[in-house]
Parts: structure tokens; sequence; C-alpha cells
């Protein structure tokens, strides 16, 4: 049975510095299975998405992703109960280990989690839940109290990430190669330097330095110059 969760991946070993016990989920983004698990996504994300980076690329990585969004779409409550299980599990070790348990559902996926299963974060009050999202209008709805989402900015989302920073929320951007100390007017703060989005002050810019394919990106959705 392959696992929903890692804790593997080099940015989440940062977060044990910081007093947290990160866990991540990788499910198949974009077109699978004739569904569509990013349906924010844009073009230029679609071509450079984080699978294309590191070891996101081996095969047993796929293969893995693609028998967990297959779980998803095929028996949910098979899924949901797996899910439910590994959190716990996580929590159990987090604690024991001295360390506050969070986890990110959305590694490479878009995932309205809060309307799909809002009783997760509520059995799991003490887990902080993160994620990045392209899909605005979740930040016009209520989340639950320990979910925290920052906003992509992608090519085709300008008014929307401006949007998010006037109303306090964050915006992570790609850069090409050196990431700027403002950007649209906004502080940046160092998004790879660990992987904790909800400890970052309100209302910033997150800045990331393009991995994969995006070093090559030339639609717009990696910030040049």
């Amino acid at each position: 049975m392959t696992k929903l969760l890692s804790t593997k991946q080099a940015k989440m070993d940062k977060s044990t510095g910081l007093g947290y016990a990160p866990a991540i989920m990788h499910l198949q983004p974009h077109k699978f299975m004739g569904k569509n698990l990013c349906p924010g996504a844009s073009d230029g994300c679609a071509s450079t998405c984080l699978t294309s980076a590191g070891m996101m690329v081996f095969k047993n990585a796929v293969n893995a992703r693609h028998e967990r969004t297959r779980l998803f779409w095929e028996n949910r409550e098979a899924f949901m109960s797996q899910l439910t299980s590994e959190i716990e599990a996580h929590r159990a070790k987090a604690l024991k280990n001295g360390l506050k348990p969070c986890v990110r559902l959305n590694g490479t996926s878009d995932v309205q989690w809060e309307k799909l299963t809002p009783s997760l974060f509520t059995r799991f009050s003490d887990v902080v839940f993160y994620d990045y999202t392209k899909i605005a209008k979740r930040f016009a709805g209520d989340l639950p109290a320990n979910y925290s989402l920052t906003f992509s900015r992608a090519e085709h989302n300008a008014a929307e990430a401006e949007a998010v920073l006037k109303s306090g929320g964050n915006v992570a951007v790609v850069f090409a190669e050196v990431v700027p100390g403002k950007y649209l007017g906004r502080p940046v703060v160092d998004g790879d330097a660990h992987d904790l989005r909800f400890l970052d002050p309100r209302g910033v810019v997150v800045g990331l330095k393009a991995k994969g394919k995006a070093r090559k990106d030339l639609s717009g959705f990696v910030v040049r110059g």
C-alpha cells in the first residue's frame, strides 16, 4: 500500500529546527484519469510544475503519485480512512518527539479540503494545516482556524494576487534568479528557508527560486529581471 504522507523532503527537514514536524502529500497534478486536481493552474504553472524537479521526476515518485490519485478518485472512503490514520500516526510521533505536528495536503495539487472534508480540521484541531493555492475565492470563505493558505502568483492572476495582498494575505512568487527584498510594494520573505508558511508575517510576498523546468520558463509565470 502506497503511503499518502511523506516526511522526507529537503525543505521539510529545515522545519524540524523550528520546532515543527511537517508531513506532505503529493497527488498527481493537472489532468490525470481525465480529471484535474489543479483547477486554478495556468499554462506556465502546468508546464513548470514541481513534479519536474528533484526527486519528483523519478519513476517511483511518479508511480506513487498515480496510486494516491487513483485511490482518491476511485475509492474516496478508503482514501480518507488511510489519510486520517496517517495523520493520527504523524501527530503521535511528533508529540512524542516534542514537536508540533503540521500537514500540507496539497504538495502538488490544489484541492479545496475545507469544502471536501471540513471534519478533518476539527478532528485534528491541534495540527496545523497549510497549503499554497491559486484559487483566490478560497480566501473569501471561512477557512478552519488551523488551516493557513498562501496564494500563488502566476502569469494570469496578477489582479487576484494584488487583492489577496490588500486583504492581508500572502502571495508566493517564483523568481528566476535573484529574490528581491521587495516586490509589488511588499517585503519579500525567503520561501526556501523553510516550508512553514503559517509562520510568515501577514501581507508579504513569499519569494521562491525557480526549480526544475521553471528555470527556463518564459510564459511569465516565473518573474525575470
